[in-house]
């Protein structure tokens, strides 16, 4: 109805919605929006069930919208994709120097190759950069460029962090030990870990060793060789 947006449409769509204020958005932002688009508007996440009667919910939203979800998700694909194929012909101190470059003219370049090329990133990452941008505009290409390079500058940020603060807890002592074992639940200013690898902390579960059989207690014996 909202691209129709001739009279018939907008009394039909009056009808229909519960608040009038709606209706300029419809025929305004939403038409503009998906003018290109033949369907597909609409994206379900799913959201667990819900406590109580443990009835499924789930999270309809507008594609292409300014909050997209899979936008970012891919955007951080994208980065860690372009870290990974830098990193086999730089050094971690070069890349960390120099910062993501060139992120804009590889997203334009993964755009436009077809399905079976292979280029920098992952073929799963580059179908959803294809997807995410195949109805949108040019300045969507600079905006997922923006976010991955963000991204790439976080991961390189990660561990430098952590060297710093190491080196300053230890700049008095000639030579340095090990870096401590954080305890569990335990994270450095600016490091970014999973929720497992937070858990096998110092005071995390730990597994204990398997012990080492003998033969004279499997066989209940002395074991003599011959």
């Amino acid at each position: 109805m909202g691209k129709k947006g001739d009279l018939a449409a907008q009394r039909r769509a009056s009808a229909f919605l519960l608040k009038p204020e709606l209706l300029p958005k419809l025929f305004g932002t939403f038409a503009s929006r998906y003018a290109e688009r033949p369907g597909g508007y609409t994206r379900v996440h799913k959201f667990g069930n819900r406590k109580g009667d443990n009835a499924p919910q789930a999270i309809l939203e507008l594609v292409d919208n300014p909050r997209d979800v899979r936008f970012d998700i891919t955007a951080r694909a994208i980065g860690w994709d372009l870290l990974r194929d830098r990193l086999k012909k730089n050094t971690p101190i070069s890349l960390i120097n120099k910062g993501a470059q060139g992120t804009e003219e590889l997203v334009r370049e993964e755009r436009g190759l077809e399905p079976g090329e292979k280029g920098a990133l992952r073929p799963m990452t580059r179908w959803n950069l294809q997807k995410v941008l195949k109805f949108r505009d040019e300045g969507a290409t600079l905006a997922i460029s923006e976010k991955a390079t963000r991204y790439v500058d976080q991961l390189l940020a990660t561990p430098v962090a952590f060297k710093k603060l190491y080196d300053e807890s230890n700049k008095q002592t000639s030579m340095k030990p090990r870096p401590p074992k954080p305890r569990a639940g335990q994270a450095i200013p600016g490091e970014t870990r999973s929720a497992l690898d937070l858990a096998q902390g110092a005071l995390g579960h730990q597994r204990p060793k398997p012990k080492l059989l003998s033969m004279d207690s499997l066989f209940g014996r002395k074991y003599k060789s011959t």
